[in-house]
């Protein structure tokens, strides 16, 4: 672990073909409406892919997450306020990376 005890999630997403046109702005709300209550989230970042180098591979979306701990970490899969997040993402996607680091 690094200096701090601080974990950071992102999860990148492909919208699936036929997804609404406002679905990155609807999950980032559903991310910042809901994320933000679980206990140990520090800070929800979300948003569309700004960079001019176009190496996005076909993702569209990314979310990341701040977390106190490893404990937080471990209790944000499970925790109710996860799931509309969740559930929305994997209805409107084609594909979903998951990546977990020390910050």
């Amino acid at each position: 672990m690094s200096v701090t005890d601080e974990l950071v999630h992102v999860v990148l997403v492909e919208w699936a073909d036929g997804a609404p046109a406002d679905v990155a702005d609807q999950a980032t709300r559903l991310s910042r409406e809901h994320l933000t209550r679980i206990d140990g989230v520090l800070s929800v970042s979300s948003g569309e892919s700004l960079s001019g180098e176009q190496l996005e591979a076909g993702f569209g979306w990314m979310l990341v997450v701040r977390f106190r701990d490893r404990a937080a970490l471990d209790g944000y899969l499970p925790h109710p306020s996860h799931q509309p997040v969740s559930e929305y993402l994997r209805d409107a996607s084609a594909r979903v990376v998951v990546f977990d680091i020390a910050a």
